[in-house]
Parts: C-alpha cells; sequence; structure tokens
C-alpha cells in the first residue's frame, strides 16, 4: 500500500531536481560574470554540496563550464547550440522555402538550408531542382561541418571559440581525396571564406559533387544558419561558378534581411574582438 506514495516522492523528487537546475541557469545568465557554488548556493537556498552535484552534471552536458583556474562556472556552448537551432527552426523553417526555390529555379540546382548542431550540419529544408539529373532533398540529413559549404560557412562567421572548440572536437577522416582532414588548413581556408563571404565543398564529401555555401545572420548579427546549392562538379564550376555564387550570396543576404539583420554592421566577430 506504501508503493504509490513511494513513487509520487520519487516523482516530485525528481522533478525538484530539474527545477534547481533551471534556476541555476537563469542565475548564471543573469549574473555579469562567473559564478562559484558557494555563491550560487546561498543565493538559491541550496546546500553547496547539492550544487557540486548539480553542476558536475551540467559540466558534463557541455551545459556549463567550469574555470579551472578559479573554480567558478559560467554558461556552456552546449545551451549556444540549442538556442541556435531552436531560433533557426521557429523562424526560418517557414520563411526559408520560397528563397531557396526561387533559388533553385534561378540556378537549377537543389538548393539546401543548414544549421550547426553537435560539430554537424543538419539539413532542415530543402528544394530540388527541376532538372532529370539532380541531386535530391536532404532534410534530415547530416554532413561533417568542415567538408561541407554549410559547415563551413558556418564555422567561418561563428564566435570564435566555440569555433575553435567545435574543430578540435572533430574526427577530421578523409572522406575523399580533396577532404581538408588538417586544423591549420582548414583554419586557412575559414579566412578565405571570411574575407570572400561563401564556402565551396569541392568535392570534399563526395566525388563529384560541388557545393555552394553563405551565412545567414539574424537580427543580433549572429550567424545561425547557411544556405547552398549542391550539383555535379561539371555544372558547378568553371565559367558558371561566378553566377551561381552570387545567386547563393544575394539568397543569404535575402533571408538575412528577413531574420532583421542590417545590411553594414559591425560583424559579430568584429563586435567580440573589439570589446576584448
Amino acid at each position: 500500500m506504501m508503493k504509490p506514495f513511494a513513487d509520487t516522492s520519487q516523482r516530485l523528487y525528481r522533478v525538484q531536481v530539474v527545477d534547481r537546475i533551471f534556476h541555476i541557469l537563469d542565475l548564471l545568465a543573469e549574473a555579469k560574470g562567473e559564478l562559484g557554488a558557494t555563491v550560487m548556493a546561498h543565493q538559491l537556498g541550496l546546500h553547496k554540496s547539492t550544487v557540486h552535484r548539480l553542476m558536475a552534471v551540467l559540466e558534463r552536458h557541455r551545459f556549463v563550464e567550469k574555470n579551472h583556474e578559479n573554480a567558478k562556472y559560467n554558461l556552456g556552448w552546449r545551451l549556444f547550440e540549442l538556442g541556435t537551432a531552436a531560433a533557426s527552426r521557429l523562424g526560418l523553417h517557414g520563411l526559408a522555402r520560397p528563397y531557396l526555390a526561387a533559388l533553385a529555379k534561378k540556378t537549377c540546382e537543389t538548393a539546401h538550408l543548414g544549421i550547426m548542431s553537435h560539430g554537424e550540419v543538419i539539413s532542415i529544408v530543402s528544394v530540388e531542382a527541376d532538372r532529370s539529373l539532380r541531386l535530391p532533398a536532404t532534410v534530415g540529413r547530416r554532413s561533417p561541418v568542415y567538408c561541407s559549404s554549410q559547415g563551413k560557412a558556418i564555422l567561418a562567421f561563428s564566435n570564435p571559440a566555440a569555433a575553435d572548440e567545435i574543430i578540435r572536437a572533430v574526427d577530421m577522416k578523409p572522406h575523399t581525396r580533396n577532404t581538408i582532414t588538417k586544423i591549420a588548413r582548414l583554419q586557412d581556408e575559414l579566412e578565405r571564406i571570411r574575407k570572400a563571404g561563401y564556402a565551396v565543398d569541392n568535392e570534399e564529401l563526395e566525388e563529384g559533387l560541388r557545393c555552394i555555401g553563405a551565412p545567414i545572420f539574424d537580427h543580433a548579427g549572429d550567424v545561425v544558419a547557411a544556405v547552398s546549392i549542391a550539383g555535379p562538379a561539371y555544372r558547378v564550376g568553371g565559367g558558371q561558378l561566378p553566377p551561381l555564387i552570387d545567386a547563393v550570396k544575394a539568397t543569404a543576404r535575402q533571408l538575412s534581411a528577413a531574420l532583421g539583420y542590417q545590411t553594414n554592421p559591425v560583424p559579430a566577430r568584429s563586435r567580440r574582438r573589439a570589446s576584448a
């Protein structure tokens, strides 16, 4: 007869733990800097040992980061990834399709929209070209960030610390003879992308496949996604390349503007460095 009470008590305890975790995240979000476990325990009315246990779980899942020099905590990049993914899905999924349809019609190649998640690019919208030989729609497909045009475009314009963390965590294995497998070479490629405003997957993921991607920014100037076209290398190359690049970059600008991005703001990367 006592079992239902025990089950109810256990469920309430689990809910209380989740509630405490959300309070911790809110506290860190509102703080002007890093917080130690003692301060958090005092502000939350919890025992310090309880806060330590909760922080260990949050750190393991990358929701918080610990500064090992002073044992204080700050919000982690996992929250950034989730926020970016949520913003992209909510703001872009319904918004992007007509832009991608126009891009596919103009370039006669399949158009894609992707977001970053766990060091990979996930395709969330795709519009096929009206050709008998075309790349199929790839919604839900995951691609490595270091050898896809969308992944490289997002990395190039991401917060430098976040980008470096992603790059160093990725297993840069070769998929073709053109795949970039060295961090130094990838960083050089990202610098070129920042200057040019677009990225190219030059048969780096699949032989015979070439893609052109460009970043999409939100109202705050942060990169949240990338748009791209994909087609056979013999069509996406040579003299056809400049107009295809222009079309992809124009679509990225239009989508960014639709999200509230202003034409000539100081890029987020530059703002962060200037204020450092």
